[in-house]
């Protein structure tokens, strides 16, 4: 079993990467199949491209080469008895991304986009956090790694511990039987796991981003992603910043500035729902996509 991919699933499916492959054969020769054909003045399929309204300016995506991804928003960071919770961290500006991500996610399914959720876990063993004496393994421990607690419905679970409760996707948010779940256990979505090679299985080329916290696992995964050429949109609504939340500039504010200059764009899901609508009204009336 591969490192970064859930061996128990619990809320969403979770692949190997082998078992991956062979799921998404069909579904990347479609969207190849939807590029125009150079050696014919006839398209094959009709290109499905919305046009998002973003900072800095608007972004054109192309669904047959995009894919949503979802990041942390899982019981430690975002449920009352969770991680954050427990170490008395306001989780309220979680909990209110909840809902625009949700319209997110509906949309985007309507629309055939893949859905892949990462979750911040750590092995039982602990043996994924880092040498004790290192940042990773330091400060997790200041907010109770591994601890021993009660979930909800009475059961034992961990904090931040791979196939607990406290790891679980939020209810309201819980993967679908065709998304994808991988476990990372650094800040970076790309650090040691499967995204990279799931994504180039995929084909993608657009990322649309949600998931907390603002300035921490989402901004260095989309440093990552923008690293290795991915252009990503970041969802303003769809995340989140308990650090500095409240201020007159919050560390939510400076990613958001970060990622809008130099990173990739920002928008937020209304904009993202009426750019798949739009398209849909478009092909509808069989309207050419340029």
């Amino acid at each position: 079993m591969s490192s970064g991919l859930s061996s128990r699933p619990r809320n969403g499916r979770t692949l190997e990467a082998s078992v991956l492959t062979a799921c998404h054969a069909t579904q990347s020769s479609h969207r190849q199949s939807s590029h125009m054909d150079t050696r014919s003045t006839t398209p094959i399929a009709q290109s499905r491209v919305a046009t998002i309204q973003a900072k800095p300016q608007a972004v054109v995506v192309d669904l047959a080469t995009s894919a949503v991804v979802v990041i942390d928003m899982q019981n430690d960071f975002g449920a009352e008895g969770g991680m954050f919770h427990r170490a008395g961290i306001d989780i309220s500006m979680i909990q209110q991304a909840v809902a625009p991500t949700s319209n997110m996610l509906a949309a985007a399914r309507r629309n055939g986009l893949p859905i892949i959720y990462l979750k911040m876990a750590f092995k039982a063993d602990l043996s994924d956090a880092g040498p004790v004496d290192s940042p990773s393994y330091a400060r997790h421990q200041l907010l109770g790694v591994g601890t021993m607690v009660r979930a909800p419905d009475g059961s034992e679970s961990r904090v931040l511990i791979r196939d607990t409760w406290n790891t679980d996707i939020l209810s309201e948010l819980a993967p679908e039987p065709d998304d994808i779940v991988l476990y990372k256990h650094r800040f970076s979505g790309f650090f040691e796991t499967e995204l990279d090679s799931v994504l180039k299985q995929l084909g993608t080329k657009h990322l649309i981003v949600a998931g907390c916290t603002t300035s921490i696992c989402v901004e260095a995964t989309i440093r990552d992603a923008m690293f290795r050429d991915y252009s990503c949109v970041l969802l303003e609504d769809c995340t989140a910043e308990p650090i500095g939340h409240g201020l007159a500039r919050s560390n939510h504010d400076a990613s958001l500035l970060a990622i809008q200059l130099l990173h990739g764009w920002t928008s937020c899901s209304d904009e993202f729902v009426r750019s798949l609508a739009a398209l849909g009204d478009t092909l509808a009336a069989g309207t050419p996509q340029h």
